[in-house]
């Protein structure tokens, strides 16, 4: 008997996800080479058949769910990754012996090696001040700008250390005596960031960036239906709390995609239904069965509680619908905006 949609989407979905899974827990080598991990990437979306920005998405999904689980015994031994710096081992290779995001791993170092701004005793022992965390947050944007001096970045109990690993003396890096070098601090974090395929400041502009792209996307394919609706940015100005994306002038009627079950009939003639949605939110990411029942569900939960049922849009892709909770029949999932909507006088607005 030949598979349904479903099935083959369902296995080539359990597929990847292990795929993902095992190279994160093993801490492959593409976690801490930008190259290597589009690289690995590639291979695995034309293996499988499943879109790049997909597979990346779920990728960093499952990190995300990682690091929740593990980030807490790194940082427990902080003690110890900070003296291995010391000693000359670098950032990267911390972060690679400890299979820990390298950007992460700067962080912390920096947090305790450089010298951090002074806030006054209200700070509890232990604890980093909004002001020293700001410090620090620029520091892993610009290392060469906050931590370039060794003198002045570098605790004076740490100078030590710049004498070490990829550290460069000043007499040695330049003819001119005068010329002073940039610190290691500063270079192993620029490397490490550098380095770093998932995490840092680059990518969390990327990230942002595409998030607002698939919303201004999402309320221009609304405009162009002439479908009524109010954005996120105009409820929050009312006061409105929990707000999705989109939140629908009225309620309207979208065709969506049954779940298809084992032994079903395949390209049946029945395979959509209408159903009502009152908001829809955007979701720039792939939603895989973990994201979507532990992060967004739970998210969207609110909404249905004040406005009804609305749809979730996965703009990267989803994980097949039968793996997929909907609230209890009150949230629909699609990767695109349903091209037609049935407005409740009965008109139909196409795209």
């Amino acid at each position: 008997m030949s598979q349904s949609s479903d099935e083959k989407q369902c296995e080539t979905y359990t597929k990847v996800e292990s795929w993902c899974r095992e190279r994160i827990s093993s801490g492959h080598p593409m976690l801490f080479s930008r190259p290597t991990f589009h690289s690995e990437i590639k291979s695995c979306s034309s293996n499988h058949g499943m879109q790049y920005e997909a597979i990346h998405s779920l990728f960093r999904n499952a990190h995300v769910s990682h690091m929740k689980r593990t980030s807490h015994l790194v940082k427990s031994q902080s003690t110890r990754h900070v003296q291995s710096y010391l000693n000359g081992t670098s950032i990267l290779n911390i972060a690679e012996k400890v299979n820990y995001p390298p950007s992460m791993m700067a962080r912390l170092i920096v947090e305790n090696v450089a010298v951090l701004p002074q806030t006054g005793n209200n700070t509890r022992q232990g604890t980093i001040s909004a002001v020293q965390k700001k410090f620090i947050t620029e520091a892993i944007r610009h290392p060469e700008k906050t931590l370039g001096d060794a003198s002045a970045a570098v605790s004076s109990e740490y100078l030590f250390s710049e004498g070490k690993g990829s550290g460069r003396n000043a007499k040695e890096d330049a003819g001119n005596s005068e010329y002073i070098p940039l610190s290691r601090l500063s270079l192993e974090v620029k490397e490490a960031v550098a380095s770093d395929p998932m995490y840092g400041p680059d990518h969390d502009k990327i990230r942002h960036n595409i998030g607002v792209e698939y919303e201004l996307l999402l309320e221009q394919l609304l405009d162009s239906m002439k479908v009524p609706y109010e954005t996120e940015e105009i409820l929050r100005a009312r006061g409105t709390a929990k707000t999705p994306d989109i939140l629908l002038s009225c309620p309207v009627g979208v065709q969506v995609k049954k779940p298809q079950h084992k032994g079903s009939a395949i390209d049946s003639d029945n395979d959509s239904e209408w159903k009502m949605i009152c908001w829809i939110d955007s979701k720039a990411l792939y939603g895989d069965v973990d994201t979507h029942t532990n992060s967004v569900l739970p998210q969207v939960e609110s909404y249905i509680h004040r406005f009804g049922p609305g749809l979730i849009i996965y703009w990267f892709g989803h994980a097949p619908l039968s793996r997929l909770g909907d609230s209890r029949g009150d949230v629909m999932i699609a990767d695109d905006l349903p091209g037609t909507f049935m407005l409740p006088t009965g008109e139909f607005r196409h795209r």
